[in-house]
């Protein structure tokens, strides 16, 4: 899931949007017994692990792989809310409120999650309030990115909304080698596009523009942003 809301402190951006690993971050005492009492599930890439309307029956740990949480406009576009990396914990909010999956779940690549019923992960934050904790920081992170999102697709033009959807990337995907920060994930143009809605012919034409202007590079599909101030400078020029 991507955090930041675009601003000009991109160290500060890069603080406030570290990931939220729930399974290193539980006591290894407290991740064995919770293995102990997860089925492993392999999924393929493109493989969906529960669709909108699904009974929301289990939770979820990533361990190894992406997983894409998107929803479908009443078009049939596919609407990004966010990426799971490994360690983090997703299918959450039914267990709070009940009812069936508003979301959709879809591998990106080979993947390998731990499932849980309801009723198993809800005795476990019961007796390891830690988990609780930690549970209820990831949905609160999630929460946030949402209401980021929400305004900027309400206030920002498309070239806004991309320089900040970069700046969360890199806060989020981000490891500087040298001059460049480096973003760890691979995403293809359609993917950008469904994640700040737009068309994909639209993220192509702004990302040759940021090109031009020398404030990223592209390679092999991964992005190299050369500067998160050059970024922060178009978002605070559009404002």
């Amino acid at each position: 899931m991507v955090s930041v809301a675009g601003n000009g402190n991109t160290e500060a951006g890069r603080r406030e949007a570290t990931p939220s690993n729930f399974l290193a971050q539980l006591d290894p005492l407290d991740r064995r017994q919770l293995r102990a009492i997860s089925q492993e599930r392999l999924l393929s890439k493109g493989e969906v692990l529960f669709s909108a309307g699904d009974p929301g029956e289990h939770v979820f740990l990533l361990q190894s792989g992406r997983i894409k949480i998107h929803q479908l406009s009443g078009t049939g576009r596919e609407v990004i809310l966010w990426f799971c990396l490994p360690g983090e914990i997703f299918g959450l909010a039914e267990v709070a409120q009940g009812g069936g999956r508003e979301v959709c779940a879809e591998a990106c690549e080979a993947s390998q999650v731990l499932v849980l019923t309801q009723d198993q992960f809800k005795g476990f934050i019961t007796s390891h309030p830690q988990a609780a904790l930690l549970s209820i920081q990831a949905m609160a992170s999630r929460l946030r990115v949402l209401g980021h999102v929400l305004v900027n697709l309400v206030s920002d033009d498309v070239n806004t909304r991309i320089a900040k959807l970069l700046l969360r990337l890199s806060a989020r995907y981000g490891q500087r080698v040298g001059q460049y920060v480096h973003l760890s994930i691979r995403l293809t143009h359609q993917e950008i596009a469904d994640m700040v809605g737009t068309t994909r012919q639209t993220v192509t034409s702004v990302l040759a523009d940021f090109r031009r202007r020398g404030v990223l590079r592209m390679d092999n599909r991964r992005i190299l942003i050369e500067s998160e101030d050059g970024l922060a400078g178009m978002i605070r020029e559009s404002s």
